[in-house]
């Protein structure tokens, strides 16, 4: 998660939402690492989560990602708890809630319905605080 945390933090130079993520693969390499870059790529499909898919599926040489870890300072939305179900992730960590738009747990749970033909393990709340400071310190500036 500190990794995540980092590279959120390279988010905010460009002024996109600091959210972080990083793919790692069965032994616990990094393979992929992004940050939102909505607003400098003018991309509404640049999350984090979705950058670091598309690496760690470069670096692999295949979309099909079983058994890899994601971990993301943010819970994941609809659209990228969509791309982890289709990348067949095995596991996803993520620190802070996301109460508006989450999609893994709170305002909607894509990843455990069970109705999804993937099963994917889910690990919440871990450095939570400092991920949601990550947000509430970004968004204070819009406030002022």
């Amino acid at each position: 998660m500190r990794k995540a945390i980092q590279v959120a933090r390279e988010a905010t130079a460009t002024g996109d939402v600091p959210v972080g993520a990083v793919v790692m693969d069965p032994f616990g390499e990094i393979v992929g690492t992004g940050n939102n870059r909505r607003e400098v790529d003018s991309d509404p499909t640049a999350h984090a989560e979705i950058i670091a898919l598309r690496e760690a599926a470069i670096a692999k040489g295949s979309w099909r990602l079983d058994g890899y870890t994601l971990v993301v300072t943010l819970e994941p939305c609809a659209m990228c708890a969509g791309a982890i179900s289709q990348a067949r992730i095995k596991t996803v960590v993520f620190g802070a809630w996301d109460e508006k738009a989450g999609a893994v747990g709170s305002v909607w749970d894509v990843l455990r319905d069970p109705r999804s033909p993937f099963r994917v393990e889910v690990v919440s709340g871990i450095m939570q605080e400092e991920c949601a400071a990550l947000l509430t310190e970004f968004f204070q500036g819009f406030r002022k």
